[in-house]
């Protein structure tokens, strides 16, 4: 499909971009203004290129006109400003010329227009932003009964600067409240706030022209079809090195801390690690390659950082290193480190064990925790022996699990947004003997099936799929076919519900460029099916055993985008179920209810969804102090609940300090991870208990199938 596409744009009469006119927005003019982010030539052919791509070969045939640039506008004022706090309803009025002309902008490779707006977007920031400094200054009355709208995604625009500065005075105080319902005094509160909003701005200064661009091109792309985007080179980059988990680096996670890049996390093995000479919360204030000079990054974007860090295999990387304990004064460190592999462990495939019960009648339950559908296409392409992959990772992991004695199995694709169809399919085909998987139907309307063609099963023993709402694509084909199979029992939440097909095609390949220059368009060229003829797409997979779930369904989810493609049927895949889950369904379900109505784990995870959804349907968070620590005092309650049910490691860290990531000390921001990570999963243990159910009632079941063989056969002898 990609070498198709790639061919056929070949052809495309490439003009160059129209020169500048001046557009104007409102009473902002690119010809009366000078903007600190421009767009340049090369964005403006990527953009003219990328509409040449979409439009011809996208699944949706949607024609690039002022009804389709009316969306992009829309979009695109969204993903400046999803919570509507920055422009005001005059902004966006002024803006009101540029809804019917964004089209023209892309066609005519003059993108005036969205950085105009952008640059309107910067300037509305730092006005909010040094507005609510100022409110530090002035404290607040908390006895007043006032509430603030913390989800405004659907809410109007203010009305005017007065209607946003006091969305903002509300957003401090809420703010506020929270440092000082976690016991901050009014020093320390204006500290950490007047910190936080001093980081927002600085964060702002550092867009760059092709955030802009970005931002802009995703507006477009996504206004189209949910799943079509544009991705920069960076962007790309980082989608190659997800899929196959490795990157040549030194090993180490790094974030921003105030004005430095500090690391987060050593990788084990990785160069960082076996130097024995960086260790967490030191900070790199300098970078250079082989023997050039060291480049001061401090202020710099971790993603720019990041950069200059990775390289090719085997080359040299110079750190100049300010140590954790040293003062912003102390002496600095150089370290040279030799790049090399770097495995992303955090993304593959892991195993756990859980036991039920005790004495002769325990289980062990075994569980594969599956993030993403990652390979290593290069490795694969090049025969590697040993190239990296889910269901090779997962068929070795349930290997291991079988010499442990596990008596059933979870496969927890919760959180799984997907990956490599391949690796979808083989998977599946670690369940089943042979047999379709997943049906695709092309933009011309031909369908084709994608099938296991492996003989034999990694696990023929009792086991069930775990989905949730972020549970999306080759997760949902996995668990719709093994559901169609009657394999296993659904477990969680209705999944995602993406069934659709994306291809990647590099823009620098159509160009015939030498050097990158263009970047990647990946666009929705098919749809997915089920194998019983029904598609994933928009109502996603349904689960036999429904649990709770915070999700809102218009908020999260295929069905919140307004483009989705609809859901449909086409004729079923010949193929033959190897179980009946509807007739053992019910009994499962039974047996689900009556154990959670005991569980006071489970209940009281009832009430944390039943809290979360008042919240979502009200909106609004009261700025009452009295009111929020009757509020505080029954999460507290909730919590140390939890703790006479599971001990108290780690509970503590969970409470709110009113603290965002990164405004607590290092050790005390990677406790909160560590103890989100360790909390016990209430959601697994009890899927676990209904994995045992389903052995338990394939035992009767075969025992009752021999017994009506065995009675066969005496009367046959009989007679």
């Amino acid at each position: 499909m990609k070498k198709r596409l790639i061919g056929a744009l070949m052809a495309v009469a490439f003009a160059g971009p129209a020169a500048s006119t001046g557009m104007a927005v409102g009473n902002v003019s690119a010809t009366t203004a000078a903007p600190r982010l421009a767009p340049t030539q090369e964005q403006a052919q990527t953009a003219y290129l990328s509409a040449q791509l979409l439009g011809r070969y996208h699944y949706k045939s949607v024609p690039l006109d002022d009804a389709l640039s009316e969306k992009i506008f829309d979009r695109y004022l969204k993903a400046l400003d999803p919570e509507r706090l920055f422009f005001t309803q005059a902004d966006v009025d002024s803006f009101a010329e540029a809804r019917t002309r964004l089209d023209d902008a892309i066609q005519r490779g003059n993108l005036d227009i969205p950085f105009l707006m952008f640059q309107r977007f910067e300037a509305r920031s730092i006005e909010r932003l040094t507005y609510a400094r100022d409110q530090l200054r002035k404290g607040f009355d908390f006895s007043l009964q006032e509430n603030y709208p913390y989800a405004r995604d659907k809410a109007p625009w203010p009305r005017d600067d007065a209607e946003a500065q006091d969305l903002w005075r509300k957003r401090v105080k809420n703010d506020w409240l929270r440092l000082k319902l976690a016991g901050k005094d009014d020093k320390s509160i204006r500290e950490t706030l007047g910190k936080r909003y001093d980081n927002y701005l600085a964060r702002s200064s550092r867009n760059k022209s092709e955030d802009v661009f970005s931002i802009f091109m995703n507006a477009y792309a996504m206004s189209i079809e949910p799943h079509t985007n544009y991705m920069g080179h960076s962007a790309s980059d980082d989608f190659d090195i997800s899929m196959r988990l490795s990157l040549v680096g030194i090993g180490a996670v790094l974030q921003e801390r105030d004005e430095y890049i500090t690391i987060r996390e050593l990788v084990p093995g990785g160069p960082a690690a076996r130097s024995g000479r960086l260790a967490v919360g030191d900070r790199i204030v300098g970078v250079g390659q082989d023997d050039k000079p060291v480049a001061d990054v401090v202020g710099s974007r971790v993603d720019e950082v990041v950069k200059l860090i990775r390289g090719t295999k085997d080359t040299r990387v110079v750190l100049d290193v300010l140590p954790a304990d040293a003062g912003p004064d102390g002496k600095h460190k150089q370290i040279v480190l030799l790049r090399d592999k770097i495995k992303l462990e955090e993304q593959a495939a892991k195993k756990s064990v859980i036991r039920l019960g005790d004495g002769a009648s325990a289980r062990k339950i075994g569980v594969v925790s599956l993030p993403t559908f990652y390979e290593d296409f290069e490795g694969r392409r090049r025969g590697d022996k040993d190239f990296r992959s889910a269901s090779r990772d997962v068929a070795r992991l349930i290997a291991e699990l079988k010499q442990e004695k596990v008596e059933g199995l979870i496969l927890d694709l919760r959180n799984n947004g997907g990956g490599s169809l391949k690796e979808a399919v083989e998977l599946t085909g670690l369940f089943i003997d042979k047999g379709p998987v997943v049906q695709q139907r092309r933009t011309d309307g031909k369908i084709g099936i994608e099938s296991d063609e492996k003989p034999g099963v990694t696990w023929d023993g009792p086991m069930a799929v775990m989905i949730n709402r972020a549970s999306a694509s080759a997760s949902e084909i996995v668990a719709a076919a093994l559901q169609d199979y009657g394999r296993a029992p659904i477990i969680g939440e209705q999944s995602f519900g993406k069934g659709t097909v994306q291809t990647l095609v590099n823009l620098d390949e159509v160009a015939r460029n030498d050097k990158r220059k263009f970047g990647d368009v990946k666009l929705t060229v098919a749809q997915f099916f089920r194998i019983n003829g029904g598609t994933t797409q928009l109502k996603g997979v349904m689960p036999d055993i429904r649990f709770p779930s915070v999700s809102d369904p218009d908020e999260f989810g295929e069905s919140s985008y307004d483009n989705a493609l609809p859901w449909t049927t086409i004729d079923s895949a010949s193929f033959k179920p190897v179980g009946n889950l509807r007739d053992m369904v019910p009994a499962l379900q039974s047996r689900h209810a009556s154990r959670v109505a005991r569980d006071k784990r489970f209940q009281l995870l009832l009430e944390d969804v039943a809290e979360v959804q008042r919240l979502k349907a009200s909106r609004l968070i009261s700025l009452n102090e009295t009111e929020r620590r009757k509020e505080k005092e029954a999460r507290e309650a909730r919590l140390k609940a939890r703790e006479k049910l599971e001990g108290s490691d780690g509970i503590a860290a969970l409470r709110d300090d009113g603290l965002q990531a990164g405004e607590r000390s290092l050790a005390a921001d990677l406790a909160v991870e560590k103890a989100r990570k360790d909390a016990k999963d209430v959601l697994l243990d009890e899927a676990a208990r209904i994995v045992a159910d389903v052995a338990e009632l394939q035992g009767d079941r075969t025992q009752l199938v021999l017994r009506n063989d065995k009675s066969r056969q005496a009367t046959q002898i009989l007679r």
